[in-house]
């Protein structure tokens, strides 16, 4: 297992050790040990191409994330909205997927979501702390003054996700 630092603090790509022979392989995804967090919630999604999920977060008892794809590929992306942050407002973006052996660890304190990118993606996110329904909000994937890159234009968004916030609004709250 090797952890990559990224430019925004605290946020990291894991690339896996995966150990092949004739019948598979075998991959580690996560040690606790190596990022020094626990994940008492995990959860996991079924997409489909095109779908995206977020962007997502919990602005009372924020959760860090530790996402993997265990069939598909998806282009994921983590936006820093910490507000003490050198980075504030500023996102990474990376592709995961069953093939590169790659996870992230986004930190408390980001907005996430991804795009699916196969017919079928499945990803495990393993969150430090339990889902807060009551403090869950969306901003707007497509915003301006994010300026994310999606690789395909057309997109499938749940009502929750269509309905999302701006960037300014969130600033604004």
């Amino acid at each position: 297992m090797k952890i990559i630092n990224k430019k925004l603090k605290n946020l990291f790509l894991i690339k896996h050790n995966v150990f092949n022979d004739k019948r598979g392989y075998f991959k580690e995804i996560v040690r606790e040990n190596k990022i020094n967090t626990k994940f008492p919630f995990v959860v996991m999604s079924y997409s489909k191409k095109n779908v995206v999920r977020g962007l997502h977060l919990q602005t009372k008892k924020s959760q860090g994330k530790f996402v993997s794809v265990i069939k598909g590929r998806i282009f994921d992306v983590a936006v820093d909205l910490r507000k003490k942050s050198k980075t504030f407002g500023k996102h990474f973006s990376c592709i995961l997927s069953e093939a590169n052996a790659t996870s992230i660890y986004i930190p408390p304190g980001f907005a996430h979501g991804f795009q699916a990118l196969e017919k079928d993606n499945y990803v495990i996110y393993s969150c430090s702390r339990y889902r807060d329904k009551n403090s869950e909000i969306s901003i707007n994937c497509n915003d301006k003054d994010l300026n994310i890159k999606w690789p395909i234009n057309k997109k499938i968004l749940s009502k929750k996700d269509k309905n999302a916030m701006s960037f300014n609004e969130y600033l604004e709250n």
